[in-house]
């Protein structure tokens, strides 16, 4: 892709139509057990496909949007996405479904990937996903208030996810287009920088979303089986919790980089726990939305946060698109995960067991955060803050070699200065007074020659 980044409205609305199908996932996996006769464990399966063929598309896409650029797959992915909802939306056996089902998420998946590739590539990451995380939350929010009051059986959520997807097409068309066949070969070819901080982050963020989407694939039988609300004021209590995250990805984007990216990441996830314990124990309205609104307002900010240190470990995406899709591993593992705890030892101690998964994983994905925090972006490249005066060292004494980024490359573009090394030297010797005499150094003499 170019160099130069385009407009980021563009990327946030492929990001939303690719993330939609799992934040409706509550809703489509109860929608499968109600009015098409699956069990729970049946209907959390069928939510997995869906989201491990979104995971497949990712990784089939890392390291080449670059290659293909973003508007093509941009484009491809869309299309699977509108044929295969609306293919499901349209069947009533439960094999065709099924296949509608993987299409739709194979394209939600490309949609995805493209989106965190140009999201990666963007001058500041974090408020770019933090804008993508915003839209989502807002057009789910809306669907939850909405749905609930459509008949349609299991049709509704998923043509609203197909509808999603050709809505946005008019914006690839400002996406970037493919690259020259040898800057594409230079820039894929690249070695992966930060491979342990990565793997760990990519690992991290599976166990994570697993834990996450365990408990979101069942929140809406614990707010009907168990605290014994209605399908309609269980919509009420997501759109209200959708909401609250609106705010709290409000508040990431404004927050920034201020304090650092460890601290929203590992305080929020002790939060994080801590809800989703509560929520799974709720046996009344009041604690019910509770875990569920507390919960929803930190998620996605911690998301954000995750989403912006995966790229920033790479500004041409790879690990980016490479720790999105082992989120979205860990987000299809989550409906049935859930489905069989709950089934198997009850609503409690499933959101006891998510909650230990949970703080557990907080540890390494801080210490990534800490490691990384202050490291440059990508291995030969200098750090977008102070950027400048690095490459001037690296041009003048030549110490830091290969810290310069190639000119055209995704990283910041540096001039290269060429220094003529016979008057610097005769100027850095050179002594002088105010008016030229001996005895004083003159500190500022090598200047004239940069």
């Amino acid at each position: 892709m170019s160099s130069r980044p385009r407009a980021a409205w563009p990327l946030v609305a492929v990001f939303t139509a690719g993330y939609l199908a799992s934040y409706l996932l509550p809703t489509v996996v109860g929608r499968l057990s109600v009015h098409l006769g699956l069990s729970s464990a049946q209907a959390g399966l069928v939510g997995s496909a869906l989201l491990l063929s979104s995971a497949s598309a990712g990784f089939t896409l890392a390291g080449r949007v670059e290659r293909y650029g973003s508007r093509t797959p941009a484009r491809i992915g869309l299309v699977l996405a509108a044929v295969g909802y609306g293919c499901a939306a349209l069947a009533g056996s439960v094999p065709l479904v099924v296949l509608g089902v993987m299409v739709g998420g194979f394209g939600s998946g490309t949609a995805t990937a493209v989106a965190a590739a140009g999201i990666a590539a963007q001058r500041d990451p974090h408020r770019t996903s933090s804008l993508g995380l915003l839209t989502v939350s807002a057009t789910a929010g809306a669907l939850y208030l909405t749905i609930p009051h459509l008949g349609g059986g299991h049709r509704v959520p998923f043509v609203a996810i197909a509808l999603a997807a050709l809505l946005v097409w008019p914006a690839t068309a400002r996406l970037n287009g493919p690259t020259a066949p040898e800057e594409s070969a230079a820039q894929i070819t690249g070695r992966l920088p930060h491979r342990r901080s990565g793997l760990v982050l990519a690992g991290g963020m599976l166990v994570w979303s697993m834990a996450q989407n365990a408990l979101w694939g069942v929140s809406s039988r614990i707010g009907i089986t168990q605290a014994g609300l209605t399908e309609v004021t269980v919509g009420v209590v997501f759109a209200a919790a959708l909401g609250a995250g609106l705010l709290g990805v409000m508040g990431a984007g404004v927050l920034g980089a201020r304090v650092g990216r460890a601290v929203p990441i590992g305080l929020g996830t002790v939060v994080i726990a801590g809800s989703i314990v509560l929520s799974s124990s709720a046996r009344d309205l009041t604690s019910f939305a509770t875990g569920e609104i507390l919960w929803n307002t930190v998620y996605p900010v911690v998301l954000s946060y995750l989403i912006g240190l995966a790229a920033s470990l790479d500004v041409r995406g790879r690990w980016a698109v490479l720790a999105g899709s082992a989120s979205s591993v860990g987000v299809a593992c989550g409906p049935l995960l859930g489905s069989v705890l709950s089934e198997e030892a009850g609503y409690p101690v499933m959101g006891l067991v998510l909650g230990a998964a949970t703080l557990l994983v907080a540890a390494p994905v801080t210490a990534v955060a800490l490691h990384t925090g202050g490291r440059p972006l990508v291995p030969g490249s200098v750090r977008r803050r102070g950027g400048a005066p690095a490459a001037l060292l690296a041009a003048t004494t030549g110490s830091l070699s290969g810290a310069v980024p190639k000119l055209g490359s995704p990283e910041q573009p540096v001039t290269e200065l060429r220094v003529r090394r016979r008057r610097l030297v005769r100027s850095a010797i050179r002594t002088a007074g105010p008016d030229g005499g001996p005895g004083q150094s003159n500190a500022y003499a090598s200047t004239s020659d940069r």
